[in-house]
């Protein structure tokens, strides 16, 4: 009997600590990363809360309502309410003070229908000009900074879409030139294009489609009526888009498998060229896809769902996980910059995530449960990571390095610590001490060009002594030989011999 209440004593103290970071005080971390062998490793917060704004502190008379999106430009955000119909228009005076300037629910125009009905993204020009997805109007909307209607985008006319499915506008993004890209529930083919006077450009960066070969086989070989209960092999949808300071388009999707993930046959996340091309850089130990470790529990099972994404100027970009409530920045060169968050009530935790923005370096998340904006701000330690990396960008590797030194002060465990410090020592030209950061962390590639260095650099300093060792090794053995020669013949000559018995 004492046993037992051992057994289920134990039993209770392990669920406790499994559910620590849905109960974590303020003072306790809940960041972490992985290191070189996959384990999570405990790191000091990059990112704390500055303030949870809902429907009440933003002084609306009128809650929200499953609001469905978020976007910023310059120091205004804008809400999607899609529940209301309505765009609620923010001015940011700091990360704790977000004004309401404007709420939008109609604009003017030569058009029978100047209502919203479920917007559910917007996204602002340069010009003023707001491109909004009226999903439940089937539009996409283009309006003047004074919200004058100017135009629309419809469903394309294209033969390999099925005249049946409705056009359902989902997610936006525009380009500098005015050219819309668009995500439609229903519709797999990629990225909706569409050139600034409306007409249907095609699609762009479809994923790429993953199957079993085994499944392939068994569906050749099956009857019509088999094949029509069995999944489709077909292209997977994305789940949000953001353009970036350069053009370059960041696509997002959570529907793909665990196993795809892992063996690399699918992308958490995609970049996006002109042409459509994948061109994200991945050369960390791990994919891009979150989590690592994808068991259940906690309510939530599978691998990472990545709903939202957006690229700051340092090429950091971060992914939003509605399935466990958790952020993930990533570097240029696809290496976990940190992760945090979960389901939760509590701040800094979320219950259905499904925005993600930024401005500067601060963070704001939507969510639609709880009609609220989470507002992050970096802490002393994110500042220094985001120091040291917009350093190396500009080419202040001394700088960068000492940045990096500080960072690694305050956590020992940070891999990207000792590859950034490495990184900046290459730069300035010192390999051999590169070199030991790479091999602390096992970063074979970075190891492999310090040393490839390093190794040309000691031939350059060492050339005279190589040069003296070379003809040493040819020319000592030359003369060795020279002088035998010379010997023996002396040794053999007549005359010689003649003389020597005289």
């Amino acid at each position: 009997m004492r046993r037992w209440k051992k057994y289920i004593l134990g039993c209770m103290t392990a669920a406790l600590v499994l559910a620590r970071p849905a109960i974590a005080s303020e003072d306790t971390s809940y960041t972490y990363n992985y290191d070189f062998w996959g384990d999570v490793q405990d790191s000091p917060d990059l990112y704390s809360v500055s303030k949870v704004f809902t429907s009440t502190d933003l002084g609306l008379e009128k809650k929200m309502v499953n609001p469905g999106g978020i976007y910023v430009r310059g120091n205004t955000l804008y809400i999607c309410d899609s529940g209301n119909n309505r765009i609620i228009e923010i001015l940011r005076h700091s990360a704790e003070n977000l004004e309401v300037v404007r709420i939008i629910e109609g604009f003017t125009g030569d058009t029978e229908n100047t209502a919203f009905r479920n917007p559910t993204d917007i996204a602002v020009s340069e010009e003023g000009e707001f491109f909004i997805a009226d999903q439940g109007n089937a539009r996409i909307l283009k309006l003047d900074k004074d919200l004058h209607y100017l135009m629309e985008y419809v469903k394309p006319i294209d033969n390999t879409l099925d005249p049946e499915t409705a056009f359902q506008p989902n997610k936006l993004a525009i380009d500098t030139a005015g050219r819309v890209y668009c995500i439609a529930t229903g519709i797999n083919k990629g990225l909706i294009k569409y050139e600034p006077d409306g007409t249907f450009a095609g699609f762009v960066g479809a994923t790429k489609v993953t199957f079993d070969f085994v499944d392939y086989i068994w569906k050749r070989l099956a009857t019509q009526e088999q094949r029509a209960k069995m999944e489709s092999f077909v292209p997977t949808e994305y789940d949000n888009i953001y353009m970036d300071y350069e053009g370059f388009i960041y696509a997002c999707t959570g529907a793909v498998s665990g196993d795809d993930l892992r063996n690399g046959d699918a992308s958490a996340v995609r970049k996006l060229n002109l042409m459509g091309n994948d061109i994200l850089v991945q050369n960390g130990e791990w994919g891009v896809y979150g989590d690592l470790y994808m068991g259940s529990g906690g309510g939530y099972e599978g691998p990472s769902y990545f709903s939202d994404v957006t690229v700051m100027e340092n090429d950091i970009y971060v992914c939003l996980d509605k399935n466990r409530g958790r952020l993930f920045g990533y570097d240029d060169q696809g290496r976990m910059v940190f992760a945090f968050g979960g389901n939760g009530n509590m701040d800094g935790y979320f219950r259905r995530p499904v925005g993600l923005e930024h401005v500067g370096h601060e963070l704001y998340v939507l969510d639609s449960l709880d009609c609220s904006i989470t507002a992050f701000v970096p802490t002393e330690f994110g500042d220094l990571v985001y120091t040291a990396i917009e350093q190396f960008d500009k080419g202040n590797y001394e700088e960068s390095s000492a940045s990096w030194q500080r960072a690694m002060e305050l956590n020992g465990n940070y891999d990207l610590a000792y590859i950034g410090l490495g990184r900046s020592l290459l730069r300035q030209e010192k390999y051999k001490e590169a070199m030991e950061y790479f091999e602390l962390k096992y970063d074979r590639e970075n190891y492999s060009k310090a040393y490839k260095q390093y190794r040309k650099q000691w031939v350059e300093e060492h050339i005279a002594w190589l040069i003296v060792a070379v003809l040493v090794l040819f020319l000592v053995p030359t003369v060795i030989k020279r002088i035998r020669s010379v010997k023996h013949e002396i040794d053999t000559d007549e005359y010689f011999q003649l003389n020597g018995k005289q």
